[in-house]
């Protein structure tokens, strides 16, 4: 499943990211990456790459902000403290949405678009893993057991959680 947040408790040190450059740029009229998985109390940069200013906010219980119009070039930063997902969208494109998953956990990232994720460490003996994408329909996470699958693990959504679907582009 791609643009799935999968995180992970164990013994580890408080990561400054999850492998992704703490991030979410503005270009071709979309936000990139779209989906961003964030340790808590970590900044993310907001540059603008498009040739239009943008206004970018959430309202997203814990992490509010608003980003006043800002042009190319231009960048905003914003710190999250409170665990959760941050639903982000431009006042001026209302198409453009992405997702930031603010999680407090030591092992996380987010899988790319064949669906698989890869961690340089994994805690010893965990058994579980969260996982949260955008079309689950609520701020928690699913905990889902971890299956050994030759050299790594995978994970099976259950049958009666929501579909994933492809990412719709406007351009």
């Amino acid at each position: 499943m791609p643009h799935a947040v999968v995180t992970m408790e164990g013994e580890g040190g408080s990561p400054e990211n999850y492998g992704m450059a703490n991030k979410v740029s503005q270009e071709d009229l979309a936000f990139h990456p779209y989906v961003l998985a964030v340790p808590k109390g970590v900044s993310v940069e907001f540059p603008n790459l498009d040739r239009v200013r943008h206004h970018v906010y959430s309202f997203s219980r814990g992490n509010r902000f608003e980003l006043e119009l800002y042009g190319r070039e231009e960048h905003r930063t914003v710190t999250f403290n409170k665990p959760g997902t941050v639903a982000i969208g431009c006042n001026i494109h209302d198409d453009m949405l992405a997702y930031i998953r603010v999680a407090d956990a030591p092992y996380g990232g987010v899988s790319n678009e064949s669906g698989t994720i890869s961690f340089d460490a994994m805690p010893e003996n965990i058994a579980t893993a969260h996982v949260w994408y955008p079309q689950i329909g609520r701020d928690e996470a699913l905990v889902l057991p971890l299956i050994a699958d030759g050299e790594g693990y995978k994970l099976s959504l259950p049958a009666d959680a929501p579909a994933p679907v492809a990412r719709m582009s406007m351009n």
